[in-house]
């Protein structure tokens, strides 16, 4: 039976626009923590039962209200993206490919990865580990939870962003293994290695 508290957290997911935890919630509504739970559990389920465009959905250890992955495509034009599409185009190959070279994502994208790679480790999008004289990049758990995706499901996370920057899978080499995750820490920034970020561009695999 739907309570009052389920219509309060349904309000505060839509509200949020984003992931959110349960703490925040428990914060934004002033319900307690198991019936904040016990809310999302009964949205996730009703939200599954309906024929809508919207799903409430866990995405790490945060909830979302997001619009189904069939009907993104309609709608991503009436939402102005916070990350350049250029940008996102870089973090859908890493998502796809990773973990991945930074040395050979330089040879998909040219020597604008550096900056995007930059921005993207900024955001908390995406860390990496120097390996030689490059370093292997890959998404954080964060990167999941910004995109409402389900950070343990890889291939989902890569095809998602994919069809959101419109990258043609079919025409994309394999994916190589995943990889144990790396640990993100300020140090490492993930932007500089083999070569310098003035050096000419080259041309767009995207």
């Amino acid at each position: 039976m739907t309570t009052n508290a389920t219509r309060i957290v349904e309000a505060a997911l839509f509200s949020a626009g984003k992931p959110i935890s349960v703490d925040e919630l428990v914060q934004a509504t002033k319900l307690k923590a198991e019936d904040v739970k016990a809310a999302l559990a009964e949205l996730h389920q009703e939200y599954s039962n309906r024929e809508t465009a919207l799903e409430v959905v866990k995405s790490g250890t945060k909830w979302a209200m997001a619009v189904r992955t069939d009907f993104s495509e309609s709608t991503k034009m009436l939402a102005p993206p916070e990350i350049p599409r250029k940008v996102l185009k870089t973090l859908a190959l890493i998502a796809f490919h990773q973990p991945v070279k930074q040395s050979d994502l330089k040879d998909m994208v040219g020597s604008v990865v550096y900056d995007h790679v930059h921005e993207l480790h900024e955001r908390g999008l995406v860390t990496g580990r120097q390996e030689g004289i490059t370093k292997i990049l890959q998404t954080t758990e964060r990167f999941a939870e910004y995109f409402g995706i389900d950070a343990e499901n890889r291939d989902e996370i890569r095809t998602a962003l994919a069809k959101a920057v419109g990258l043609d899978l079919s025409k994309l080499p394999p994916p190589a293994a995943d990889a144990t995750p790396i640990e993100a820490t300020p140090e490492n920034p993930a932007t500089t290695d083999e070569a310098s970020a003035d050096a000419p561009v080259a041309p767009a695999a995207l």
